[in-house]
């Protein structure tokens, strides 16, 4: 697994952290006082990496949470079909397939390079230049 543990009062906004084994993008943190029965809770909400779903995690602020290792890679296009393109990995030379997102799809040709966001054996081009 590509995750590593950190405590929920060092999370900010624009980071990542799992919610519900989802790597999410943090973008709304709420944090309560401390009462006289336990530690301030804290309301992190996260826009999920691979499918934009809206996810909530509630946890103390002194409680573990999971964060998952982000890499950026870069692959070079060798073939698009409809909104799928057929990449090779820059470093490996292996090749594999993925869905363009339907902002890039005008950017997608053969020969160009894409930037890859992969997490949790999951992969999402970011970005085509």
């Amino acid at each position: 697994m590509s995750k590593i543990f950190s405590s929920a009062k060092e999370l900010k906004e624009g980071k990542y952290v799992m919610i519900e084994d989802i790597p999410c993008r943090i973008v709304n943190i709420d944090s309560s006082k401390p009462g006289k029965h336990g530690a301030a809770k804290m309301r992190v909400t996260g826009i999920g990496v691979f499918n934009g779903q809206k996810k909530m995690l509630l946890a103390p602020s002194d409680a573990d949470v999971e964060v998952p290792i982000i890499d950026r890679q870069t692959a070079q296009i060798v073939a698009v079909n409809g909104n799928t393109a057929q990449l090779m990995d820059t470093t490996t030379y292996e090749v594999f397939e993925l869905s363009i997102p339907s902002e890039l799809q005008s950017e997608a040709a053969a020969g160009k390079e894409a930037e890859l966001m992969c997490a949790m054996d999951k992969k999402l081009i970011t970005r085509i230049h």
